[in-house]
């Protein structure tokens, strides 16, 4: 059984959490299967608002979709997560992020 297999089996058996979602939500993007990503990061960030490497994953996974408009959006909520929590280094790469996408949105 594959990783996803297991966690997807974990989910069903009632299991669920919005780390069991962020654990997904990676595995689904490191096989490029973004919308499937997407879906399960969507849902860690509405189970945990203050999850703050749920709201890195959804973004980049946002970003990698085209959808940068939405990634800023996220990266935003992220944001302030991470500075709520004391969370620089997660702050800080996610500003890096939030600016990659802000320019794809200002490009003609």
């Amino acid at each position: 059984m594959s990783i996803i297999d297991n966690l997807e089996t974990l989910r069903v058996r009632g299991q669920d959490s919005a780390l069991l979602r962020y654990s997904l939500g990676n595995e689904y993007l490191k096989q490029d299967r973004i919308d499937e990503a997407l879906t399960h990061l969507a849902e860690a960030v509405r189970m945990d608002r203050n999850y703050s490497a749920a709201w890195k994953l959804f973004g980049k996974s946002l970003a990698t979709a085209g959808r940068h408009q939405e990634a800023v959006t996220a990266f935003d909520h992220g944001i302030a997560t991470a500075e709520t929590k004391g969370d620089v280094q997660a702050a800080k790469e996610m500003r890096v992020f939030r600016a990659r996408s802000q320019r794809e949105l200002e490009q003609p």
